[in-house]
């Protein structure tokens, strides 16, 4: 579930919460829009804290090669003769 999901929890929940008057027999809305809420706040603080973790990320450091052509023998014999 992404924020979107989760901002639209917390929106359903309170919608449910404080601007119905419906009456279900069985079913209480209040508590039911109270879960909807508290599952959309931490599904947003799950998901800022797994952005914040992916932000953190550095790239690892880059390794400078340096290529030396007087030390490669380029004849193919590897005894140093022949070249």
């Amino acid at each position: 579930m992404g924020l979107g999901g989760c901002i639209i929890l917390i929106a359903a929940g309170a919608i449910l919460t404080f601007a119905t008057d419906w009456d279900m027999q069985g079913v209480n809305l209040d508590l039911v829009g109270v879960i909807f809420m508290i599952v959309g706040l931490i599904g947003v603080a799950t998901f800022s804290s797994i952005a914040r973790r992916r932000r953190a990320v550095i790239a690892p450091p880059t390794t400078t090669v340096v290529d030396d052509q007087r030390h490669h023998n380029h004849s193919g014999y590897s005894d140093g003769y022949g070249g």
